[in-house]
């Protein structure tokens, strides 16, 4: 359910409240059935939100919301503001959600957004959820990509500083990134990915006129050996045109080698239907693409098709999904 003083429990409970979901999978919340009915009553959806005590006791029908009830939130919780306890709660609906998922009692996870202020506030010391959930699934190395109609890209590092990310950037781990991206896509059905890698420096580098050297150090040689398996990834590209030729079809996939130089593009071509995908969990993980948006939180003004997206996506990506 995500933050519960964030827009989570009202993008849950609006895109439940679309029949058409039920169509595709038996979603089950985690979270705290008082506040989607809060959340409910802002959006004037006319849904049943029903606690139920284990995946077994779910209906799974339209019309009524099942959720494992943690009842973590304090009585007159408020919208929109910083919440330790919020923090707490998000915490732990994550933690549920990890361990039914690794026990396969359900097939995948969709996260609403959490709040990282208040998960460490409640002294949860993760940058979001893609590192969270690889704690919860002792899984040393994931990725986060990022899903839109148009653009896909998967991020060689997210959550640290921009110099940090250019000294942590090595050949090994374009290389892990690259092949994470690939299956992914061949999960997702496409046979033959096309993945356009970016450079680090302004042009990639042109050779050698910026930067010292690092497209050709620290991702040239992992395409070598990408390419040597067969993997079709081209590069390094300059960054401020791989986004246009992937919009327009060239390439399948982008790999983005830090946070804002795949965000940013992918933010302003489809934020509204983007999900963010975790890729290498031994669990499907897929989330909204935006944040807590506390400025309207409560109001039932959140937009909530990137909600029903993840949740698209998720079902597909889920073991036995046919699409």
């Amino acid at each position: 359910m995500g933050d519960g003083a964030g827009i989570g429990p009202e993008v849950v409970v609006g895109a439940l409240a679309d029949a058409a979901v039920y169509e595709r999978c038996r979603p089950l919340v985690i979270g705290d059935a008082r506040r989607l009915r809060e959340a409910a009553l802002a959006r004037g959806a006319s849904v049943e939100v029903a606690a139920v005590e284990s995946v077994a006791r779910a209906r799974f029908t339209p019309g009524r919301i099942d959720v494992i009830d943690l009842g973590l939130l304090p009585d007159g919780l408020e919208w929109g503001k910083l919440s330790p306890a919020a923090g707490e709660a998000a915490y732990q609906y994550v933690r549920v959600a990890a361990e039914l998922a690794v026990a396969r009692e359900v097939q995948a996870i969709c996260t609403a957004p959490l709040n990282k202020e208040a998960l460490h506030a409640a002294g949860h010391i993760y940058p979001g959820h893609t590192e969270l959930l690889a704690a919860l699934t002792g899984t040393e190395e994931v990725s986060m990509m990022l899903s839109t109609p148009k653009v896909k890209v998967i991020h060689v590092t997210t959550h640290i500083g921009l110099i940090d990310a250019i000294a942590r950037i090595d050949p090994g781990l374009v290389e892990r990134t690259v092949r994470r991206g690939h299956q992914a896509m061949r999960a997702s059905g496409v046979g033959t990915p096309v993945i356009g890698v970016c450079g680090i420096n302004p042009h990639a580098g042109e050779n050698g006129l910026f930067g010292a050297g690092e497209e050709e150090t620290k991702i040239q040689p992992a395409l070598e050996k990408l390419r040597a398996d067969g993997i079709d990834a081209r590069g390094p590209l300059p960054a401020d045109t791989a986004f246009f030729l992937a919009g327009r079809g060239d390439y399948d996939l982008i790999v983005a080698m830090y946070h804002d130089q795949g965000h940013g593009p992918v933010k302003v071509l489809g934020i509204e239907a983007g999900v963010n995908i975790t890729v290498g969990l031994p669990v499907i993980r897929t989330s909204v693409d935006h944040g807590t948006a506390f400025d309207i939180a409560g109001t039932g003004a959140a937009e909530v098709g990137s909600m029903i997206e993840a949740l698209r996506q998720a079902a597909d990506l889920a073991p036995g999904a046919t699409g």
